[in-house]
């Protein structure tokens, strides 16, 4: 097959402890999905889950051994982190179960979902879609993925974000109003999943601005951490 242009690389995350990476294929971000942080964005109750998309390319990965540096983005003054338990599917499907929702899943990771705030909230004022505070260029910052069997334990793992030291956000993945297996019910309800789809699940609260020049270090229990500078 020849394109008339050459094509990309395709978008890829380590996995720890192996030489081979995970591709990308799409990135589904669920909304609102921990109470506090649903109240910090003005909503109560357990609302419908509900999703938006990143490009695959907006990924930002590198080793749990080095920091990854993220552009400060265009057109904002308010740039916000908002650190996500992320689910890397494996297994295909459309009409998934809850309980068969585990034998989809290869692995876990932590990501940063990062929002141009301002920008979100323009969107939200003219009921027109986030895309422009939610998907831009390296907006999906992501550390290396543990496969799932090394980690039984990630339903009550601890989640947390500190920049530059100084503890932000902090939760427990326990506090999911959807949990893992409801949400990629539901998601594959919408969308047929595909191996290579990641799903970043939702943020604690305490989502706050950053600026050029802070360190940001995302952790979720059990996972290798994730350093991003912004630049």
């Amino acid at each position: 097959m020849s394109f008339v242009f050459p094509a990309q690389e395709v978008a890829s995350v380590p996995v720890h402890g192996m030489d081979q990476r995970f591709p990308v294929h799409r990135i589904y971000c669920v909304g609102r999905n921990y109470e506090e942080h649903a109240k910090e964005m003005g909503a109560t109750g357990r609302e419908a889950p509900f999703f938006f998309l990143k490009p695959a390319d907006a990924i930002v990965s590198a080793p749990a051994t080095a920091m990854a540096n993220m552009p400060y983005p265009t057109l904002t003054q308010n740039l916000h982190h908002e650190v996500e338990l992320v689910v890397a599917i494996g297994t295909g499907g459309s009409h998934i179960k809850a309980a068969d929702a585990q034998r989809h899943i290869y692995g876990y990771a932590v990501g940063l979902d990062m929002t141009r705030r301002d920008l979100q909230n323009d969107m939200k004022k003219q009921g027109r879609p986030w895309s422009i505070g939610k998907g831009f260029d390296h907006s999906a910052p992501i550390g290396e993925i543990t496969p799932a069997s090394q980690v039984p334990g990630i339903a009550e793992a601890g989640i947390s974000l500190t920049v530059n030291g100084q503890v932000r956000q902090s939760g427990n993945i326990s506090q999911l109003i959807w949990n893992i297996a409801e949400t990629i019910e539901q998601l594959s309800t919408a969308w047929t999943l595909q191996p290579g789809d990641l799903i970043f699940t939702g943020t604690p609260a305490g989502v706050a601005a950053v600026v050029r020049g802070d360190v940001l270090e995302a952790r979720v229990d059990g996972l290798q951490s994730l350093r991003v500078q912004i630049v």
